[in-house]
């Protein structure tokens, strides 16, 4: 995700807002910049790429101040490019401001700002804010981003300059970190730790609704609607390696972590307000156009395949078109029967897998309408496909992907529940129930991570086995997959994942005293078939853990070993609960053998061969 830096005192800002991002460079990014005040007003540098071409760009174009913001980005709203870089301005270059996080109603700002004669100059949402603060500036910053933040929808933090108030430096938070760091002569805001660190250990970290107003020698800490509040310093007493990780042990344990954030981000400004409908603007067929496909295609690789399994069981239950899944190496060469109302969905994290990306351009060869679920603007499978649904997940350190695949789960059912809203398979009121389940789904999956201690209890187990299986039916089965990928990538215990309905065809000769069986019972209407199955495993000496639902847990415990439950919730919806306590199982395993968590032997982030 996007990266703050600012910084206010007597020494020249530049070097340490440079200093600060890149301490921030392991959060991921496609452009930077810095905003400084100097004699001459508000200065701006900024760049796509590296931190190295905005060093470059500083060398030939060089500024000076002692207040400055500064900025990584993460491209949501536009593609990687110098204009749409932060820091963003208004038409004065008076104002100046860098944010995290979306602004849900920016078009609707927009158009209103436009009216009244603002000019943009970007295709960002951030770039709204300047001007709406710039509208409403009676020579009062504080009170300036106060009103512009009540008009605004989303999730930001922010770091708002002003050359009319060059000693002050104005910092928001709402629901997308920040944190002021606190010295003697010189204050800080970063969006993480680490920014800071080199400077200070003492900070205050902002909660949502609350902001702070940075000079020199003082810091004042306000809510949004103006009240004085008083906070303890926090001492950070972590190293930067820990910090950058905000205090956990790897990257992987993290991003599952940040998995409810993720789920909120790729909902969010996609969930009508009164929560009966879905907006998806990206898309840009007609409805006539969506009426004309005949079938589907969802092709991916790995872990996005894996997505695409459960995808392919939410479009045809919701908007009962037909669908296939293809792992992308296989999909050409298979000659599949593409016509133009073929719609082909291609998912990719990074949006530049090799195979992936040959898919695409097959497709679009034979007439294909190409959609791509990305998490990366700008990327080559965003820039060639028709339309792009955004998972803003944020980036992924850890190769093991996590919080981008229950992204993509999340961008799926947004896309069916669309379709069924546009085709009339599904009535307004069960749209209503489903949307109001999804929006549950943040909240439960942070209770999941509260007991995440019974599943390094049961991790420690699994790791004297050198072999195990995943069963499950329906969902269950595609989630099992996942879940099986996950224990294999990171731990190296050989696993598989079957169809419980297919052990009696052979892999029950493999099930002797002991082998550890994942079974996950979490559709109801499959739920006895599934129990029947665990006991035909059982039968044969193997060890169970069963994961279903809270509803579930009794019946389920009587025919396993040990169970593990997730919160109860709409059948389709499960994929999302039941991967995070595999997620985690992996994880405790891989600890527990003493592996690299987050660089597994033998694999890459970003597959780009063929």
């Amino acid at each position: 995700m996007c990266g703050i830096v600012g910084y206010i005192g007597k020494r020249d800002s530049k070097d340490i807002l440079i200093e600060g991002l890149k301490k921030l460079e392991y959060r991921g990014y496609d452009s930077a910049g810095i905003a400084v005040f100097t004699g001459n007003g508000l200065e701006i540098r900024k760049s796509k790429g590296r931190l190295a071409v905005l060093e470059e760009k500083l060398q030939g174009e060089p500024i000076c101040g002692s207040v400055g913001i500064g900025h990584t980005r993460w491209a949501t709203h536009g593609k990687p490019s110098d204009v749409n870089s932060h820091p963003h301005t208004d038409n004065s270059s008076k104002f100046s401001v860098v944010h995290n996080g979306i602004i849900e109603n920016y078009l609707e700002l927009r158009e209103e700002l436009s009216i009244a004669g603002h000019k943009f100059v970007s295709e960002t949402d951030t770039e709204v804010i300047s001007h709406l603060i710039a509208s409403v500036y009676e020579g009062d910053i504080v009170k300036a981003v106060q009103q512009a933040v009540k008009r605004m929808r989303g999730a930001f933090a922010l770091g708002v300059l002003t050359e009319y108030e060059p000693d002050r430096l104005v910092a928001v938070r709402y629901a997308s970190p920040l944190v002021i760091g606190i010295g003697e002569g010189e204050n800080f805001i970063g969006s993480d730790i680490p920014a800071i660190l080199e400077h200070t250990r003492d900070v205050y970290i902002l909660n949502d609704g609350e902001m702070a107003i940075l000079t020199a020698d003082h810091v004042e800490l306000l809510t949004i609607s103006g009240e004085n509040i008083s906070k303890e310093i926090f001492h950070v007493d972590w190293d930067l390696i820990t910090a950058e990780k905000a205090g956990f042990d790897h990257f992987m344990l993290k991003e599952i972590h940040e998995q409810p954030k993720a789920y909120r981000d790729t909902m969010m400004g996609r969930i009508s307000e009164d929560g009966k409908s879905i907006t998806l603007k990206e898309i840009g067929m007609t409805a006539e156009q969506i009426r004309g496909i005949q079938k589907v295609h969802i092709v991916a690789c790995g872990t996005a395949y894996h997505a695409g399994l459960v995808g392919k069981t939410i479009i045809e239950q919701l908007a009962r078109i037909p669908v296939e899944t293809d792992v992308a190496s296989e999909y050409r060469y298979r000659n599949p029967i593409i016509t133009e109302d073929t719609l082909v969905i291609v998912v990719s994290q990074s949006g530049e897998t090799a195979d992936t990306l040959a898919a695409l351009r097959e497709a679009k060869r034979n007439g294909a309408r190409v959609m791509a679920i990305t998490n990366v603007v700008g990327s080559s499978v965003a820039r060639e496909a028709d339309d792009v649904i955004t998972t803003w997940a944020g980036p992924e350190i850890a190769v093991a992907s996590t919080k981008a695949y229950t992204s993509q789960l999340i961008a799926f059912y947004l896309v069916g529940l669309y379709f069924a809203q546009t085709l009339g398979t599904r009535d307004e009121q069960y749209i209503g129930e489903v949307t109001t389940a999804l929006l549950q789904l943040p909240e439960q999956v942070e209770a999941l991570l509260e007991q995440a201690p019974v599943l390094k209890l049961i991790a420690d187990s699994i790791v004297k086995h050198n072999s195990l299986f995943f069963i499950g039916r329906g969902l269950d089965f595609a989630v099992a997959q996942e879940g099986s990928l996950k224990l294999k990538e990171i731990s190296y215990i050989h696993s598989e994942a079957y169809a419980a309905g297919e052990l009696k065809h052979g892999t029950l000769a493999l099930v002797e005293d002991g082998t550890p069986v994942i079974a996950l019972v979490t559709q109801e209407e499959l739920a006895e078939k599934t129990l029947s199955n665990i006991k035909e495993v059982k039968a044969r000496g193997a060890h169970v853990l069963g994961v279903t639902n809270h509803s579930n847990h009794e019946e389920v415990a009587k025919s396993v070993d040990e169970v593990f439950s997730i919160p109860n919730t709409l059948a389709l919806l499960t994929p999302a609960l039941s991967v995070v306590p595999l997620q985690l199982l992996s994880y405790y395993a891989s600890l527990a053998l003493g592996h690299d968590v987050d660089k597994p032997r033998n694999l890459a982030k970003s597959v780009t061969v063929e």
